[in-house]
């Protein structure tokens, strides 16, 4: 039998109310105890931060680090971005001896792969972010108005904001009940569908349609709380 401690991490606060983030971790988590683990796999603990992973100060991770290496666990992430988008602080993590690490969307990565991997995303993260600054400069040179929209365009997006809001708040009652019972995106699409609630477009109702509804639904309550 093989011992599991499973981390998940999001970003913000709304990710993990609203649980979607989250939910395609678990996804990938399962798939990989299910198929690559095998039948013996045993999960003793999961544990989840909700932070940039930008940031070391991790509680959450260092719970889980410390469980797996107190039972001798694998400890196992969905994406290897979800334990740092650094890549000195994963070297540290795959260096530690003490420690299993295994990421599900990598199943058959070695530690040396997995190095070679955090090192190429973070260059490739930082090219990214050099070549975005060097385009605005140039755009900047060349005269172009940066960050900022026509009055027409504003009002519009005003306009349509509210519009969003609004259907939000209209399906809330039916959408939160059922996401909080544990429902999943497509069930509850289908549950909308089936008592002929049609989505702002006057369509039928998709998982991708629950989702942005749920994140204006949870965006609304976070504002009115605060």
């Amino acid at each position: 039998m093989t011992d599991f401690v499973l981390y998940r991490r999001v970003s913000t606060a709304q990710q993990g109310r609203s649980g979607l983030g989250l939910e395609a971790q678990a996804r990938d988590l399962d798939l990989y105890l299910s198929g690559r683990a095998g039948p013996d796999a045993n999960v003793i603990g999961t544990y989840t931060d909700i932070q940039s992973g930008a940031r070391a100060d991790r509680p959450e991770l260092a719970k889980a680090v410390q469980a797996a290496k107190d039972a001798g666990a694998v400890l196992l992430v969905a994406k290897l971005d979800r334990l740092s988008r650094n890549v000195a602080f994963i070297a540290n993590l795959l260096e530690d001896a003490d420690l299993q690490l295994r990421v599900a969307a990598m199943p058959d990565a070695d530690r040396f792969a997995l190095h070679v991997y955090a090192a190429l995303a973070e260059q490739e993260r930082t090219f990214i972010s050099e070549r975005t600054k060097a385009a605005l400069a140039m755009a900047k040179a060349r005269g172009v108005r940066l960050g900022g929209l026509r009055p027409n365009t504003v009002r519009r997006n005003e306009h349509v904001s509210a519009k969003a809001d609004a259907d939000a708040k209209r399906i809330a009652p039916i959408v939160r009940p059922l996401r909080n019972a544990g429902a999943s995106l497509r069930t509850i699409a289908k549950a909308l569908t089936d008592e002929g609630i049609e989505t702002p477009r006057g369509g039928a109702w998709t998982a991708t349609a629950v989702r942005r509804a749920l994140s204006r639904i949870e965006a609304k309550t976070s504002t009115s709380i605060a």
